[in-house]
């Protein structure tokens, strides 16, 4: 299974993306799959998961204390400003696994090695982040942290805009079932692929969060 394993919609505020894009993008990309992971919210993930022609894994993107986590196949959003070991205890009594999200980037909130004494109870890692900045930098710092915490290893886009949907994926050694793809990215049957977001792109995205920031003023 080919899945991107971190997309945002418009449901995160700061993403463009509507869900009708989520699946054409996807599917023009030859994904199998993705997870919905918006901010601090499960909406657009809900109103995705009965989508047939795309396996959708709902998720959401934690703002613990301690940095951003990835909250996949939960139930219901993740309470955000709890600690890094309560945040992950929440995830797993929603029946969902924690991924560390973008740990090394240096323009975004990741745990990074702070976290490396309380990480005996997350599941995997996101090595590779479309987003992450300096992107090869990230990667690396990444894979050394995941290979240190003996954790699967992840991919994801981060997308925010439609056409970043599949620039990271991480191919899942399972059927196409979702309990059974958690299931195997828990055991570690996984491989990380991915390319960093195109500058055109980047650029654009840091225009939209300028204009998200100067709206929440």
């Amino acid at each position: 299974m080919k899945i991107d394993l971190h997309v945002h919609t418009h449901y995160s505020g700061d993403a463009t993306t509507t869900l009708k894009e989520v699946i054409y993008h996807a599917r023009k990309r030859g994904l199998d799959g993705v997870a919905v992971t918006d901010h601090d919210t499960m909406l657009g993930a809900l109103r995705l998961s009965k989508e047939r022609k795309l396996i959708i894994i709902p998720g959401c993107e934690v703002s613990s204390l301690h940095g951003h986590v990835l909250a996949l196949n939960v139930r219901e959003t993740v309470e955000p400003k709890l600690t890094l070991p309560e945040t992950v205890e929440k995830i797993h009594q929603s029946g969902g696994i924690a991924v560390i999200a973008h740990p090394a980037s240096v323009l975004k909130t990741g745990l990074g090695y702070t976290i490396i004494s309380s990480a005996s109870n997350l599941d995997a890692v996101e090595v590779i982040n479309s987003a992450a900045f300096p992107f090869s930098l990230s990667t690396y710092l990444s894979r050394r942290l995941a290979r240190r915490l003996e954790l699967p290893q992840t991919a994801g886009s981060d997308a925010h805009q439609p056409q970043e949907i599949g620039n990271a994926h991480t191919v899942v050694n399972a059927d196409s079932n979702r309990d059974d793809i958690i299931e195997a990215i828990r055991k570690g049957k996984t491989v990380p692929f991915g390319k960093p977001i195109p500058w055109a792109l980047r650029i654009r995205r840091g225009a939209i969060d300028v204009q998200t920031k100067l709206r929440g003023r």
